[in-house]
């Protein structure tokens, strides 16, 4: 039996190349700040990427289309992300922000002057939400208002302030002096850590040796190798689900194979016909980006997909191939018609992604087979009228999971009949569902209220949906017959009917 050997992780952080051995490959980059590198301003809250309290930022280098390369920072939670997944990255942490002299970072001094700490348990993660917003838009001429803070920070909680005087710091910081980032100087040490041998006997870093304990192909074609090799071994992406065995279930990993390194995977490339090959490994934030550029009611959607730092880290490729029945990518892929590509070193097959799943949590794929891309259709033909409604219901607005989610996507005739219908559910069965009684309602008749009526009837007879911590199944039913009334009348244009749609009036 081999024995795995961690190769030593090496990140960058205050200019300067950290470098670690023996850290062991389930190890989760918070409990290597603060146990081992005694850096405890990163604050652990839940444990599972919902309260923002471990929030730091990564700088990654990317290389584009064009050969350049530039620095890509995003803000993401460290409880949950594993800590070999910053290898040869740069990263800050609370910690790192001020001045050598004690100055504070814009993100800092706009807290303290707005008065946005109180216990100040969270406020670790909030600085470093807002150092990533502004570097991310402040460094790049934009200006911070009340909405952008509001949905850059939907990640981050706080028991004690409110909000508002956190809200009106991030609005603050791009008016107090500037700061700015050499991107270049980090871009440089980024490169020259990259080409440092790890130890002279190291393996290729493109082809790593199979009985290393943190794989990191670099290339599809390794990747694909090294499943074959260990067929058993852990998958990661992002690590927002895996993350959560490891601290909450106390699982252990003596291996893993991290996807996320592919070059081919981290790709989002657009067909002739307009379609999207999005790779398994493009972050959820990249994903939806593309498919809002196409489909505007995509983007209210996708900022309720979590908090941002969950976006930037979970991948549309992890999230498919979980295939949790609750997670909101596939109900909303499912009504766009997409396709899964699976890939082993025997080749790619590809199929309905609502063919994907045989079961809860279970799906078609052999032992070494990966999602390697979802194939997305160009959208209908813009004289086509009809259109995509996409609804998410949850206890909380931001930052929870749904109790039910629905995708309906119609395309309709000049006289106004259904040519095609499809409706993506998740929440109502132990997989992500097509709805193909409530699609076969809806084809060839007129859309109007009472064929909008006689779907949500068919959605009621389609689905069985049990009850939990969530929502009871009898509410999950009513409220698959409500969303269906909800797409009627915003299809009429009928405004307020959600709840991210209201404007509150000013109070006098």
């Amino acid at each position: 039996m081999h024995t795995m050997h961690p190769h030593p992780l090496r990140f960058l952080r205050r200019g300067k190349t950290v470098t670690l051995a023996d850290v062991p490959p389930d190890r989760t980059l918070l409990d290597l700040l603060r146990e081992d590198l005694h850096c405890t301003g990163t604050k652990e809250g839940c444990g599972e990427g919902d309260c923002g309290a471990c929030t730091v930022v990564v700088g990654e280098r990317r290389v584009g289309d064009d050969g350049g390369a530039s620095l890509e920072l995003r803000a993401v939670n460290s409880c949950i992300k594993l800590a070999h997944s910053v290898d040869g990255m740069a990263l800050w942490t609370v910690e790192d922000l001020a001045e050598h002299d004690g100055t504070l970072h814009p993100a800092q001094e706009a807290l303290v002057q707005c008065h946005g700490s109180q216990c100040g348990f969270c406020t670790p993660g909030f600085v470093m939400s807002m150092f990533g917003m502004y570097q991310n838009r402040v460094c790049r001429g934009q200006t911070i208002t009340r909405a952008v803070a509001q949905e850059d920070l939907s990640g981050n909680l706080c028991r004690c302030t409110g909000y508002r005087p956190i809200l009106e710091a991030a609005e603050r910081m791009g008016s107090l002096p500037p700061v700015a980032l050499d991107h270049g100087a980090v871009l440089s040490k980024l490169e020259h850590m990259a080409g440092i041998p790890r130890r002279p006997e190291a393996d290729s870093a493109d082809e790593p040796a199979h009985d290393a304990a943190y794989l990191a192909p670099t290339t599809l074609a390794a990747l694909l190798a090294a499943r074959a090799a260990r067929p058993q071994t852990q998958l990661v992406a992002g690590c927002t689900d895996v993350g959560l065995w490891v601290t909450k279930q106390h699982r252990r990993f003596a291996q893993v194979i991290d996807t996320t390194r592919a070059a081919e995977l981290r790709r989002i490339a657009r067909a002739a016909d307009g379609a999207l090959r999005i790779g398994a490994a493009a972050t959820l934030q990249e994903a939806y980006a593309a498919l809002s550029a196409d489909r505007p009611a995509v983007a209210p959607f996708a900022a309720r997909f979590a908090g941002l730092p969950v976006r930037n880290a979970g991948t549309l490729g992890g999230n498919v191939a979980n295939g949790s029945p609750i997670g909101d990518s596939m109900p909303l892929l499912i009504a766009l018609g997409a396709q899964v590509v699976l890939a082993s070193v025997r080749g790619e097959r590809s199929l309905a992604l609502e063919d994907l799943y045989t079961g809860y949590r279970q799906n078609v794929m052999a032992p070494d087979e990966i999602v390697a891309y979802i194939d997305v259709p160009a959208p209908d033909d813009a004289a086509a009228s009809g259109g995509l409604y996409v609804f998410k219901i949850s206890k909380r607005q931001d930052d929870d999971i749904s109790a039910v989610c629905l995708a309906i996507r119609l395309v309709l005739d000049a006289d106004g009949t259904v040519r095609h219908a499809s409706i993506g559910a998740g929440g109502v069965a132990a997989v992500p569902a097509r709805a193909r009684q409530a699609e076969a309602a809806l084809v060839g008749r007129a859309w109007t209220e009472e064929a909008a009526r006689a779907a949500g009837a068919a959605l009621q007879a389609e689905f069985q949906p049990i009850s939990d911590m969530r929502a009871s199944g009898a509410y999950r039913r009513v409220l698959l017959a409500n969303l269906m009334q909800r797409c009627w009348r915003e299809s009429q244009g009928q405004a307020d009917v959600r709840l991210e749609s209201l404007v509150l009036e000013a109070s006098t």
